[in-house]
């Protein structure tokens, strides 16, 4: 009776739940490392899954406040930067979201907001007219999750990373900044 009750209302619940009764959980089992041996070590693992994450990856992008003499043509200048106030922080803390490797849970940062509110608007705003973003929020646990094909091939897994809630907080103000800004000066056509 419980489990209908919560399933109907959160389904956050009812998912919690169905996962605490499987029989086993999906770990990685083993991978092709260096050398093209095949190794259950958990340091080979993470080893083989970094190379090949590092590999797919470039570091030759721009980084996103570099705003280029180009862009000046679309309206997009430094008037553009989004106005981070204590409201617009307080709507983006979502207590849903995974906790990333600062251990600081969302329930904290929602239950905090009065206090909390403040500080990271002012935090988000300077590092959104700086173009540099706090290096703690840069941080991230990254998890591989299987695809498809061979198990074994570390280039089967998808790396899936797991930040902070502030950084969380400051890439949605980002999008929703960019989202408008490219609305309202109808750079993307509605086709």
């Amino acid at each position: 009776m419980k489990l209908a009750s919560v399933s109907s209302d959160r389904k956050k619940g009812f998912l919690k739940y169905v996962n605490s009764k499987r029989r086993s959980k999906e770990n990685i089992g083993l991978i092709l490392a260096e050398g093209g041996h095949l190794t259950n070590r958990d340091e080979e693992r993470t080893w083989a899954l970094s190379v090949f994450f590092a590999s797919v990856f470039n570091n030759t992008g721009r980084p996103w406040a570099a705003w280029s003499p180009e862009l000046e043509d679309h309206g997009c200048g430094n008037s553009d930067f989004p106005f981070v106030d204590t409201e617009i922080v307080r709507n983006q803390l979502n207590v849903h979201r995974s906790m990333g490797p600062d251990g600081i849970h969302p329930r904290v940062l929602k239950d905090l907001a009065d206090v909390m509110a403040g500080p990271l608007s002012i935090t988000c705003q300077r590092s959104c007219e700086s173009g540099e973003v706090p290096a703690d929020w840069k941080l991230a646990n990254v998890i591989p999750i299987y695809k498809n094909g061979m198990r074994e091939d570390p280039g089967n897994y998808r790396p899936v990373s797991l930040t902070s809630v502030p950084g969380k907080i400051i890439e949605k103000i980002i999008l929703c900044t960019t989202e408008r800004h490219l609305k309202s000066n109808a750079i993307i056509r509605q086709s």
